[in-house]
């Protein structure tokens, strides 16, 4: 009963968000500007933009990085880069963790809505059976490695673990022991966009460089047993 709860919730909010986005001129203005705002790369105009909403400021980041969900071409640590520039390391770091969990919580959500059926139909059977394999045997480490890369889909990961029934506790244990480290780094690099760029492929590229290694030693294992 408290799964079909949850799970109506979570089609309610996300009915609720497209909607609004729709029909009500002052928040499909928000979300309009705000994109056209963190696109202009103008960290004054960013950080200035963000702060006038005063309390509600870290409010509105955490909301678009939740509707990122939604926005595949919108990279999902702009948002977290924008709340360091605006609330600092500590405050950016906090802001950036809280949306993450509740944006990934609800990409779960809404994979668990779908179903592994749905996967199964998208991938075909054979695949879906393979994909099913690497996340019961991989899947927390598969997690926390797309969480911790900047430039590999967090919103798909999050949906293909609850399309997979993947328990919740692993799934938000991994995605927090990804993004805490990147967000962590994010907040220390933030303020030189160049560093920061290179920090962000240095980051993934070594998280990815790890996971591959995981993999290959555990296959080696698996073999001599």
């Amino acid at each position: 009963m408290a799964k079909k709860i949850s799970y109506i919730l979570t089609a309610t909010i996300i009915l609720g968000l497209l909607i609004a986005y729709f029909t009500y001129p002052p928040f499909g203005d928000f979300i309009n500007k705000s994109w056209e705002i963190l696109l202009s790369k103008d960290e004054e105009r960013i950080r200035d933009y963000f702060k006038g909403f005063g309390f509600w400021g870290p409010l509105a980041i955490v909301i678009l990085m939740i509707l990122q969900i939604f926005l595949i071409v919108f990279p999902s640590w702009l948002p977290m880069i924008v709340a360091v520039m605006a609330y600092g390391f500590i405050g950016g770091v906090l802001i950036s963790v809280i949306g993450v969990f509740l944006a990934s919580s609800l990409g779960y959500t809404i994979g668990r809505l779908l179903g592994e059926d749905n996967l199964a139909k998208i991938l075909g059977k054979n695949k879906n059976k393979k994909v099913n394999n690497m996340v019961e045997e991989y899947g927390f480490w598969a997690i926390a490695l797309f969480r911790v890369s900047p430039f590999l889909s967090n919103d798909a990961i999050s949906i293909i673990a609850g399309m997979l029934t993947m328990s919740y506790r692993k799934f938000i244990l991994a995605t927090l022991s990804g993004i805490i480290p990147l967000a962590i780094a994010i907040g220390y690099f933030a303020e030189d966009p160049d560093t920061l760029k290179n920090g962000l492929y240095w980051i993934g590229g070594v998280g990815f460089v790890m996971y591959g290694l995981y993999i290959y030693v555990d296959r080696r294992k698996q073999r001599k047993k």
